[in-house]
């Protein structure tokens, strides 16, 4: 068990990679599309492709929830990186816009069954052990946000040395996600649902099983801040990459961070960012004992108001002296350490959720990527909207938006704790099982 566990860990650091690498790539190639034959692109061109791909996580991952629950998350772990394959190996042939959407559906195909089945999976290994499940969670969201750190740094290098043919050696990454799901999981301790399970027998599979999910009040509780939180993050992921590697707007002269950045800086500044938000989520990682995971969450918040406040004086301090423009970026590493916390606590409070499911750990894993693919959507087109009218600053103002509609439903959510008491053997939910009869 214990070796699964870490090839799963693994395969999720590696997948996420590949994803992160083909998205900060295209970013790139869009941004030059034109030199290999293509189109002129705009910003919300680019929200809509970064869109696409999390349309395509939130009409697939309830499918593919259902289908792990069903074949068993081992089996269907191993759809996403075929995905994602031939996602990129298109990519690196085309500059037809209509065939580069297609990819982003492939490509968000590829995380709709990779991230259900993999949650589940994690569930149900570390069902009878709830301190190896605090373990394993954290773990994957260091191997999630390390991927996708780690990719996004890479695409900068290899853009400038290779060009387009990087998606082709992308291509092999996803091939070794592959095999370590193929060879390092052992199918035996991933079989699906119980089957003593009386409900697991009648009402095994189907699109009714997520009615009583959704009609859960614990879930509806934790949907709108987590929603509002990814879109607030989304937003300024979909855009940044592109606003700052573009050729300036002259619309925008004043806004410093706009346009005028080479992939190198680019990568650079990525991974000094990733840094310091990995560093946030060991930090608070630590901290589930210490604080509710509301209380995590509202931190979160409030950091990313500090964040965002601080990148507004940067994108207007073309006059200020460097000492206080270090002063600044340093005000905004505080904020983005302690935002860093939000993500694990509200897969925390996710985790204890689903144990009030423990026959449809896929399928309540599978909502997950339904609320992250909402977020991403709304961001994505959001963004493109605002860089399109404002550039930097109006990505920033979006993004505090978003951070303060988050924020409003936190109380509601934090009267709910109160529903699990959390003891030796962890979250003990007081609520039956929706799917009773």
């Amino acid at each position: 068990m214990q070796r699964s566990i870490l090839a799963v860990l693994v395969g999720t650091f590696t997948l996420r990679f590949s994803t992160a690498l083909t998205g900060a790539l295209l970013f790139f190639y869009l941004a030059d599309l034109e030199r290999y034959g293509g189109e002129r692109v705009g910003a919300i061109v680019v929200g809509l492709f970064h869109g696409t791909f999390y349309v395509a996580e939130l009409v697939l991952s309830p499918l593919f929830g259902l289908l792990s629950d069903r074949l068993g998350h081992h089996r269907i772990m191993q759809v996403g990186p075929l995905f994602g394959a031939v996602a990129v190996i298109l990519t690196g042939l085309t500059t037809n816009l209509w065939i580069l959407a297609g990819t982003r559906w492939l490509e968000g195909a590829s995380t709709a069954a990779s991230v259900p089945s993999i949650l589940g999976f994690i569930a149900m290994a570390t069902a009878s052990d709830e301190g190896l499940r605090g373990r394993v969670v954290a773990r994957f969201e260091a191997a999630t946000i390390i991927g996708l750190g780690v990719g996004i740094v890479a695409a900068g290098p290899l853009w400038n040395f290779v060009g387009p043919a990087a998606f082709f050696l992308n291509a092999v990454l996803y091939a070794v996600s592959l095999a370590i799901y193929r060879f390092g999981v052992t199918a035996r301790t991933d079989e699906p649902a119980a089957a003593d399970d009386p409900l697991s027998v009648s009402r095994r599979f189907g699109w009714h099983r997520y009615l009583p999910l959704l009609r859960s009040a614990q879930v509806w509780l934790l949907a709108p801040t987590w929603i509002a939180v990814n879109a607030a993050i989304a937003l300024i992921l979909s855009q940044s990459i592109f606003q700052l590697i573009r050729q300036p707007d002259p619309r925008f002269q004043d806004q410093l961070l706009m346009g005028g950045f080479g992939p190198l800086q680019v990568s650079l500044g990525a991974g000094l960012f990733g840094l310091v938000f990995f560093a946030g989520l060991f930090y608070w990682g630590n901290r589930f004992k210490k604080y509710r995971r509301t209380t995590i969450i509202f931190y979160g918040i409030v950091g990313g108001a500090v964040l965002v406040a601080a990148s507004l004086l940067l994108n207007h301090s073309a006059a200020f002296p460097g000492w206080l423009q270090v002063v600044v970026v340093l005000v905004g590493a505080a904020g983005l350490f302690v935002l860093a916390g939000a993500t694990p606590a509200a897969l925390g409070l996710l985790a204890d959720i689903s144990e009030t499911f423990p026959q449809d750990r896929g399928a309540i894993m599978g909502l997950y990527s339904v609320f992250l693919a909402v977020g991403q959507i709304v961001g994505s087109f959001f963004g493109g909207v605002a860089a399109e009218l404002r550039g930097i600053d109006g990505l920033l103002v979006g993004t505090l938006v978003l951070l303060v509609i988050a924020l409003l439903p936190l109380g509601h959510l934090r009267l709910f704790e109160h529903r699990f008491e959390v003891g030796e053997g962890g979250p003990q939910p007081r609520v039956e099982h929706p799917l009773a009869e």
